[in-house]
């Protein structure tokens, strides 16, 4: 009689990879938690060390809270790596890749000094909220706009290249209507810079028309800017209703290659052909 074939991790590694990359399980989902909570208070004492005063008084337990939590991450970052069968998907993740840049600071702070406080890229690791709870399908939805943005690059591509004309064309106008030895407008590329704030609606008021005909291109130019956010946002509107599709909570993720979104349903790795 034949052996049955092994799976693809020993049990142990089974149960970790569990616990640490899926969430559907009551131990997944309080690992997620507490790496949450660990992932904030981190976050939160790299900001307060900046703040001079809070720093002089509290440095004492800073310094050491910040390598307790150190080396905790370092700890994940090896248990992610240990338990599934390669390794090298997890490393070369976005996951593995932000996970590792959260370490390398406080490490690195050892050899030189001002590098500690790149720690706070930790807070792009709060990105695993959305795996706690079932609320797997953010993600989703992010996958969704992302494929609505790429469908729609080449259109958006053709808008800014107007907009840039516009600008363009703009700035040079103002240039030779306000253009003087005592005006602000006293280059195109300055009167372009005019023509971008003026025409996103953000208006800083350092540069602005004095003549009637200036403050009534600047007037033209305010009202088209209102006109023109539409266009990018019908462009993609219409991408993101064509990319909606079939959604999934599944969490689970791949005990080998270690990638979700996987169907409800699903035996094998869409991605590896690995069993679930």
């Amino acid at each position: 009689m034949r052996d049955k074939k092994k799976p693809a991790t020993s049990d142990w590694r089974a149960k970790v990879h569990e616990v640490i990359y899926e969430a559907d399980t009551r131990a997944g989902k309080n690992f997620d938690i507490i790496l949450l909570v660990a992932i904030l208070l981190s976050v939160l004492v790299v900001m307060l060390e900046s703040v001079t005063w809070i720093n002089e008084e509290l440095s004492w337990f800073f310094q050491p809270l910040e390598w307790v939590l150190t080396v905790l991450f370092t700890l994940e970052y090896i248990l992610r790596i240990v338990c599934i069968r390669k390794p090298w998907s997890y490393i070369f993740s976005f996951y593995g890749i932000i996970d590792l840049l959260s370490l390398l600071p406080t490490y690195i702070s050892l050899f030189f000094t001002g590098t500690h406080s790149l720690a706070v890229i930790r807070s792009i690791r709060l990105l695993r909220v959305f795996r706690i709870f079932k609320l797997a399908q953010f993600l989703s939805e992010a996958t969704t706009i992302m494929k609505a943005l790429r469908n729609s690059r080449y259109k958006i591509s053709v808008f800014m290249l107007g907009v840039l004309m516009i600008v363009i064309i703009m700035g040079t106008v103002m240039y030779l209507v306000e253009g003087g030895p005592d005006s602000n407008f006293d280059s195109i590329p300055r009167s372009i810079y005019w023509a971008i704030i003026t025409l996103t609606t953000v208006g800083y008021g350092d540069i602005s028309p004095v003549t009637a005909l200036g403050q009534a291109i600047s007037s033209i130019v305010m009202i088209f800017g209102y006109a023109i956010l539409a266009v990018p946002t019908g462009i993609v509107t219409n991408e993101f209703i064509k990319s909606a599709g079939d959604k999934s909570n599944n969490t689970q993720a791949c005990p080998n290659c270690s990638l979700e979104g996987h169907d409800d349903d699903a035996k094998f790795c869409k991605f590896c052909g690995s069993e679930l």
